[in-house]
């Protein structure tokens, strides 16, 4: 370890989170550096629906967040060679408490252009998945966009190195940092000017103390992936039922949501139980992507249930029609979360940042978080520079 490599900027990670503090440090000119423990990217970035969401987000600095990712999202997709589909979405209404909600939210939203409150006409004519007895409106948002995230976060790699000249180490294992060096698969590493520590669910292993005093915890999550649907069938946007109302903080201050709650613990109290909330996406394959649960806890169980399943595919029969429910693949997925935070930011030395538990909206918020990460990083070097 006589030799020392060195960079302007370390990234820990190359998940979506860490991809995009890659991406944010070299278009400000850095000279960046992604070290992987695994050949690629396994974690909860590819394990999801691959939404991109902003209508989950509320009216603040996190949906300017989200849609500023959904703008970096349609840069860097054609370039990288990937599919991308602004697709929008749909939240639906069975029941009058549901469509209480929507209408409390589509009022909040009165200088929003991007949302409306549907007919169950103008519902269907979104979609021609959805069935229509007993529908009685919906939620359409145009802002949402889906890609595939397995497809994405390998592909975004060779984007990033060959525009910007991110240089990636895969199977290597970061083991000791102490700033400016650090070691990486057994080789010492100078970066020059800041370090990003974006792990994941993998919090264990570097700053392991910070992360115990932060509250910091685990989420597993349930998925599914059908078979193409036959026949080229296109469910034509995302959809959700009611369920996801009482997921998304977006919903939090409409009114009637207690009340919807409350009538989902009394009827259906498995739902909160594990956490289950519904949605589908469809890639460009024709696959539905469909889940999904929440289990807490910092030692997830490794083994899946198979009730669980079977209650997201039973609520998803009461709204979605479509030609194969037949499963192809089934697998959880584990993300990092910090209890009434939408992310976890620490600074456990001079020169490093991390930067974790984007509570499962890493797809919808890593890209705008990381421009401003990245931005005030910038700034307060440049201060000290001047100092």
């Amino acid at each position: 370890m006589n030799t020392i490599n060195q960079t302007d900027i370390i990234v820990v990670g190359a998940g979506i989170v860490g991809m995009a503090h890659a991406l944010a440090a070299a278009k400000r000119g850095y000279k960046v550096t992604v070290f992987e423990r695994n050949s690629y990217a396994v974690g909860a970035s590819i394990r999801n629906f691959g939404m991109i969401w902003p209508i989950g987000q509320p009216q603040s600095k996190l949906r300017q967040r989200a849609l500023k990712s959904r703008e970096i999202w349609k840069q860097v997709a054609p370039k990288a060679g990937f599919h991308l589909n602004q697709c929008g979405s749909l939240h639906l209404a069975y029941r009058e408490d549901e469509l209480a909600v929507l209408q409390e939210f589509v009022k909040s939203e009165k200088d929003n252009s991007d949302v409306a409150l549907l007919s169950p006409s103008e519902v269907t004519a979104k979609s021609h998945a959805l069935k229509s007895d007993g529908l009685l409106g919906g939620l359409w948002s145009a802002t949402e966009m889906i890609v595939d995230p397995r497809e994405a976060v390998k592909k975004l790699p060779s984007l990033l190195n060959r525009e910007y000249g991110i240089e990636f180490h895969f199977s290597t294992v970061v083991t000791n940092i102490e700033y400016s060096n650090l070691i990486a698969a057994g080789e010492k590493w100078k970066a020059n000017k800041h370090i990003f520590v974006c792990s994941g669910a993998d919090f264990e292993t570097l700053y392991p103390d910070v992360y115990q005093k932060s509250n910091i915890t685990k989420v597993k999550l349930q998925m599914m992936r059908t078979i193409p649907q036959p026949d080229n069938f296109r469910i034509g946007t995302s959809l959700c039922g009611g369920l996801t109302l009482t997921h998304y903080s977006a919903f939090n201050d409409c009114p009637s949501l207690p009340a919807l709650k409350d009538r989902i613990s009394i009827e259906t109290p498995h739902f909160p139980e594990w956490g289950i909330h519904v949605m589908v996406s469809q890639n460009s394959a024709g696959e539905l992507i469909i889940g999904d649960s929440h289990e807490h806890g910092l030692n997830p169980e490794p083994f899946d249930k198979a009730e669980i399943n079977q209650y997201i595919l039973d609520y998803l029969k009461t709204f979605v029609r479509v030609p194969s429910l037949e499963i192809a693949e089934t697998w959880h997925g584990v993300y990092a979360k910090l209890p009434g935070k939408t992310e976890f930011i620490a600074h456990p030395e001079s020169g490093v940042t991390i930067v974790n538990a984007l509570s499962g909206a890493g797809m919808t918020l890593s890209f705008g978080l990381a421009e401003e990460v990245v931005t005030n990083l910038q700034e307060s070097m440049n201060l000290v520079a001047v100092g």
